[in-house]
């Protein structure tokens, strides 16, 4: 198990350690009057950890701390680790980004995309081009997600047994034949739509390597890195350690228990998602955040070229856009003005459009648990912010982790 200590006093780095310790205040009050159940919270810069703050509980029920090894489902934080993934076996030559996904699952050959009509009867015609391996990367795919409740095709999905996860017993073969065969939001590169892409993507990885997802994920990235306590589902023996998940109650905001939400497998799950359904800690996350500040290299094990990785985070919207201008304005793990897309991650395009101290080209995503992190190639700066209260979009926690964090720079 990696041990998480503070590495460097702040003022080697550049922080001011009393205005860092604003950030102690500033999330303690969410703990203390009951909006979030405990958080962890880590900062480093030079790739040396000089803050790291936990608070509250692990389970509020128990009255057990959140600890500094507590595991946290990160939910779509699994999506850029799918993201290096892919792009492992793209510098292998295994694909090329313009590759038509039909190419490794062909009921994608014949995709239709929506125009017009309800859920019952939608009205579609067929793709002008291929969905790409890059739609897949950068969420241009046309797909989407159920539990969007914005657009029919969102409801073509819930009737499928698609919002949260898949049906019991699917596996992602399945789960990918039956998204083949849905309709489109729009045609493929057009638009940006958080989406099942990254699981379609998962699927992908399958099939090149001839390995399940998980176990690509344990021997090529987790194990490598030393991430032992990064997996699909949580062992009886680690089980203590995992976090409650909790909701806001709706007139309050306090914080309740949401076991209906609970999904972590006991044992590993039939069906292992490129988008979703990791449980980590914040010790592992904070060495792939690592490897990917060094240019996809940690501790003498490189998975990535430093060139892929920095073709990875700048912005591959059409046109250069943000997603203000060509994104669904739909939930997603990052605001929208000022803010592109690369190859699996959010990429800062102009912070003053963003309205949140930042540097331009930082890199970012989030789960639905309300975890985050960033990478601040300009500012040598890695951030993680890990609690368990769903939906994400509860609290402004990520904008105001980054005002406390960059006022503390003082170099």
């Amino acid at each position: 198990m990696t041990q998480l200590n503070v590495e460097v006093e702040p003022g080697e780095v550049g922080f001011d350690a009393q205005r860092l310790a604003r950030i102690d205040t500033h999330f303690a009050r969410y703990v203390d009057d009951g909006r979030l159940p405990g958080w962890l919270i880590l900062v480093s810069r030079a790739g040396k950890i000089a803050y790291l703050g936990a608070y509250g509980c692990r389970d509020l029920e128990s009255g057990a701390p959140l600890e500094r090894d507590t595991l946290f489902r990160i939910y779509s934080m699994t999506k850029p680790v799918t993201a290096v993934a892919a792009m492992m076996l793209y510098e292998e030559g295994a694909f090329e980004l313009k590759d038509p996904v039909s190419r490794f699952i062909p009921a994608f050959g014949a995709v239709r995309v929506y125009r017009s009509g309800s859920a019952l009867k939608p009205v579609t015609e067929p793709a002008r081009e291929p969905m790409r391996l890059w739609h897949l990367l950068t969420h241009t795919a046309g797909l989407t997600y159920g539990f969007h409740h914005v657009h029919p095709v969102d409801a073509l999905y819930r009737a499928a047994g698609f919002e949260w996860g898949p049906p019991a017993g699917m596996d992602l073969a399945a789960c990918c034949d039956v998204w083949a065969g849905l309709p489109l939001l729009f045609q493929p590169g057009a638009e940006w739509n958080y989406s099942v892409a990254s699981e379609v993507l998962g699927r992908v990885i399958e099939v090149i390597s001839g390995q399940s997802l998980d176990r690509f994920f344990a021997e090529r990235i987790f194990a490598p890195l030393g991430m032992n306590d990064t997996r699909f589902w949580v062992s009886e023996a680690d089980v203590g350690r995992l976090a409650a998940l909790y909701s806001p109650q709706p007139d309050t905001l306090r914080a309740v228990r949401n076991d209906a939400m609970d999904r972590v497998a006991r044992q590993p799950p039939i069906c292992c998602l490129g988008g979703d359904g990791l449980i980590s800690t914040a010790a592992d996350y904070h060495r792939f955040t690592q490897m990917l500040r060094r240019g996809g290299e940690l501790d003498g094990v490189r998975l990535l070229s430093h060139r892929t990785v920095r073709y990875m985070t700048r912005n591959h919207l059409p046109g250069g856009a943000d997603l203000e201008t060509v994104g669904r304005p739909i939930f997603a793990e990052t605001t929208f003005a000022g803010i592109g897309f690369g190859l699996g991650f959010s990429v800062t395009l102009d912070p003053v459009a963003n309205k949140v101290l930042s540097s331009p080209g930082e890199f970012a995503w989030g789960g639905a648990a309300s975890t985050a992190f960033w990478v601040d190639p300009v500012e040598d700066i890695t951030a993680l912010l890990f609690t368990q209260l769903f939906p994400s979009s509860t609290h402004p926690l990520r904008p105001q982790l980054r005002q406390l964090v960059y006022q503390a720079l003082v170099d």
